[in-house]
């Protein structure tokens, strides 16, 4: 690209489109001006809580106020190596349309939940976490509840409603994971696992990285998400415990050019490019989201750190590698169960490539509802938080599950 093109593309800002790749909203213009300061998980929810379930296991939640009318329980399950807090902007979105309450959890190795045996992460075991939490937060009477789970959240999501744990499930979403696709990716996981930077020299540092590595588009989800993903190396406590920042750290980003990353975003790419903004690129995780077969092992490069070993204060909450002895049994027989589950059942995509047969025939029968949000990464909550909460309100309301808390018109999807 010229430099006369680039800047008739610098100065031609489309519209805005909250979390998408085309009119990135304010807050990404700002970031581009080192604005990673990290924020609270109070903006997003009323209460947090840990949920002691017996010794061995003490669970982190968080909640959103009570709805003015009553409505059903959002029971949202995170991907691998997130936390609750990857709902935040979603909840916030919800719960302006719809009357419901969101109960976002830290899952068993993850977040600010603290068990025993924090490696096993087995679908049964997970399971058998959230259905032992469900009963503890409503001993006597368990409200209406719709589980929504994303990539790895969303596997166990369908697992935990197959197994028929509790009895009060009225519907499922699940967010951009499918059998087929999950297990083609698995081969070329460890090697993006490996591609990541193992340290961080402060908290506005691992934000930035994760927007310029592409794990999260949208920079306003990244500043409160990010933080619950990594832990200070000295206390091993994890890093939204030491917030608000001190001013002097909260505007601790790093250059662009001191990370190199197979994923990064290109400034072609941010401002938009000859494909209508598209990336030219895209990831490949164990997700089922839309993947690019150029990029194999030998692509990944690890990101350049600081020699200073005394800027490596943080680290990853949880090394999912060493999880991958659970992998296969996450996502086996998957498009099976969501199919035969006996309620209604919502798909979200990243990309129509990621349906595998089972599901591609399930479709065509009608069995679920299915939509694609295009322009987004594989966690599409964060990239699209509105969008994502109107196609699920639009569900909910369509399955009179859920009322709408004002006016609200929702065109159901083509696909």
């Amino acid at each position: 690209m010229s430099n006369l093109q680039r800047s008739i593309l610098k100065n031609r800002l489309p519209p805005t489109i909250p979390g998408g790749r085309i009119g990135r909203s304010d807050s990404f213009k700002k970031s581009r001006i080192r604005d990673f300061k990290p924020t609270l998980w109070s903006d997003f929810f009323a209460e947090k809580e840990d949920v002691i379930l017996d010794k061995k296991r003490t669970f982190r939640i968080y909640r959103t106020k009570q709805p003015q009318k009553p409505g059903p329980i959002l029971l949202l399950l995170h991907g691998g190596g997130y936390s609750g807090l990857t709902w935040s902007h979603f909840c916030v979105e919800i719960t302006r349309i719809i009357h419901c309450q969101c109960l976002a959890i830290d899952l068993r190795g993850h977040g600010d939940t603290k068990t025993e045996q924090e490696d096993d992460l087995s679908s049964d075991t997970l399971a058998e976490d959230i259905g032992d939490l469900v009963l503890k937060l409503y001993p006597d009477d368990i409200p209406p509840i719709y589980l929504v789970g994303h990539s790895m959240g969303g596997a166990i999501a369908v697992h935990f409603a197959h197994k028929a744990i509790i009895s009060s499930i009225i519907g499922i979403t699940v967010i951009d994971v499918v059998e087929g696709t999950a297990m083609e990716a698995l081969a070329s996981m460890q090697s993006f696992l490996r591609s990541r930077p193992t340290h961080f020299k402060s908290i506005p540092n691992a934000i930035e990285w994760c927007i310029r590595s592409g794990q999260i588009r949208n920079v306003d989800s990244a500043k409160v998400s990010m933080p619950g993903q990594i832990i200070n190396c000295t206390t091993k406590l994890l890093a939204t415990n030491e917030l608000p920042l001190p001013e002097d750290e909260a505007d601790d980003g790093t250059s662009p050019s001191s990370f190199t990353h197979p994923f990064s975003i290109s400034e072609d790419e941010e401002m938009g490019n000859d494909n209508g903004g598209a990336p030219t690129t895209s990831t490949t995780t164990a997700s089922g989201s839309e993947n690019d077969s150029s990029l194999d092992s030998s692509d990944f490069k690890k990101p350049s750190l600081p020699n200073d070993e005394s800027q490596k204060r943080y680290t990853w909450r949880i090394d999912l590698s060493k999880s991958e002895k659970y992998w296969v049994g996450w996502f086996t027989g998957l498009s099976e169960k969501f199919l035969n589950l006996r309620v209604p059942q919502q798909l979200l995509l990243a990309s129509i490539d990621g349906l595998d047969k089972t599901l591609t025939v399930g479709q065509m029968q009608g069995r679920f509802q299915m939509q694609v949000l295009a322009r987004c990464g594989h966690a599409v909550h964060e990239d699209r938080p509105h969008e994502v909460a109107e196609v699920i309100s639009g569900h909910l309301i369509r399955n009179r599950f859920a009322e709408a808390a004002g006016e609200f018109h929702f065109h159901l999807p083509a696909c």
